[in-house]
């Protein structure tokens, strides 16, 4: 184990999103304006949905927990990745390296575990609306949350138990942008084949199982509205679509990444970015721009302030 120690490479050099210094400042313009929405639109959600008594329901609490995790999801690989589109020599030493890839992969199933309990949130609310406030009450949501996080960290650990068991003794380079299972295994000193089918087989029995859950809940959700009136209908299909819309942005580069065998394809970086920068903007301009519930609470919020 000393031997082990003593020959570990000490950092990971980052290839980066490119080599053009032209294309990096641009890079760099263009996701900070994105970080920084990320950042203040996920916040102000959270805070609407504080101060907002009416929004004290179990959708809009799952709502502001995603909202938590967009923030705390993003946050994990891009304030390093402007960073690094900053420095020509991009490093991460070996100890951030492990704790960025733990951090990555408790956010990413937590915000699975939770998609899949919002769709579930709405299965119940629109099939069995009667059951609604006994079986998704407050303490239940709260329980479910707790689960998930919960979840999330057994995941979390297990992958990040199966990348630091392995010895790095170089080569030390990263093509990626971030530290993930995927790209940092290929560096062991050792055969990773094992290794890499249960890292495959655990995140993408997380990935693929939750996918499938969701898709059941919105097909009977789907069927189901033939027998609502017009207007449930309408308020129904847009807050299912507006979830919907959120699962497919997320699950889409999660089981692209994540599903297959130790292979990488060109298109690995543009998901990556996808994945970790575009998303959690999506998020809260979809649950915005589709929910008059909490357009309307944002703009009340707004003239609270004006006329306190």
């Amino acid at each position: 184990m000393g031997a082990l120690n003593q020959t570990r490479v000490p950092e990971f050099v980052f290839l980066g999103l490119t080599e053009n210094w032209v294309l990096e400042i641009l890079f760099f313009m263009t996701f900070s304006v994105t970080y920084m929405l990320t950042l203040l639109g996920n916040s102000l959600i959270i805070v609407t949905i504080f101060f907002t008594p009416r929004l004290h329901t179990p959708m809009y609490f799952f709502l502001s927990n995603l909202s938590f995790i967009d923030i705390c999801h993003s946050s994990v690989t891009v304030p390093k990745m402007l960073e690094g589109l900053l420095l020509e020599r991009k490093t991460i030493s070996f100890d951030n390296c492990i704790a960025q890839l733990f951090f990555l992969h408790l956010f990413a199933c937590a915000e699975i575990f939770l998609l899949t309990i919002m769709a579930y949130d709405r299965y119940v609310a629109i099939c069995n609306p009667l059951h609604y406030p006994n079986v998704m009450n407050m303490r239940i949501c709260v329980q479910l949350v707790f689960a998930l996080w919960l979840g999330g960290t057994v995941h979390s650990l297990v992958q990040t138990f199966l990348t630091i068991r392995l010895p790095y003794c170089g080569p030390n380079i990263i093509d990626s942008y971030f530290c993930d299972v995927p790209p940092v295994i290929k560096l062991a000193c050792t055969d990773t084949y094992l290794t890499g089918m249960l890292i495959v087989s655990n995140s993408g029995t997380i990935s693929l199982t939750c996918f499938l859950a969701l898709v059941t809940s919105y097909t009977v959700i789907l069927v189901s509205l033939r027998k609502q009136s017009a207007e449930g209908r309408r308020k129904a299909l847009s807050t299912c679509s507006a979830h919907f819309m959120v699962v497919a942005f997320f699950f889409g580069p999660c089981i692209f990444l994540y599903t297959r065998p130790d292979t990488s394809f060109s298109s690995d970086k543009m998901v990556s970015v996808f994945y970790t920068v575009v998303t959690p903007l999506l998020n809260p301009l979809i649950y915005t721009l589709r929910n008059e519930e909490v357009k309307s609470a944002m703009k009340q919020l707004r003239q609270r302030k004006v006329f306190s």
